[in-house]
């Protein structure tokens, strides 16, 4: 099981487009999500965001780096980052990212 959150107890249905960079040196990079229309901004919900949360078996990496996006007045899309800061903090964040993939449907492109 691998879901991500906005709101501790609230996984996201929405799945997100992913964009990853890392350093030419490999020792950091960003992960950086892109949600449109995620269920956390629907009218009906009325939790805060309090950042993105990663769940997995492992535990949890965080990042409040989070930002909504506003179309005609309306909340319309979140995007979060993650700054990668170590190989140790790449390799979870890939081995959470594996199990998210699989769960959802996903595959790794490089371009």
């Amino acid at each position: 099981m691998a879901e991500i959150q906005f709101s501790i107890g609230l996984t996201e249905k929405v799945v997100p487009d992913i964009r990853l960079t890392k350093s030419r040196s490999g020792d950091s990079g960003t992960a950086t999500f892109y949600f449109e229309d995620p269920d956390i901004l629907n009218a009906k919900q009325t939790e805060e965001i309090t950042g993105m949360y990663l769940v997995d078996e492992e535990g949890e990496i965080v990042t409040r780096e989070v930002k909504g996006k506003f179309v005609n007045g309306k909340a319309r899309f979140i995007e979060a980052m993650l700054k990668i800061n170590s190989q140790d903090e790449w390799d979870r964040f890939m081995r959470f990212m594996e199990r998210y993939g699989k769960d959802n449907g996903l595959e790794f492109t490089k371009s």
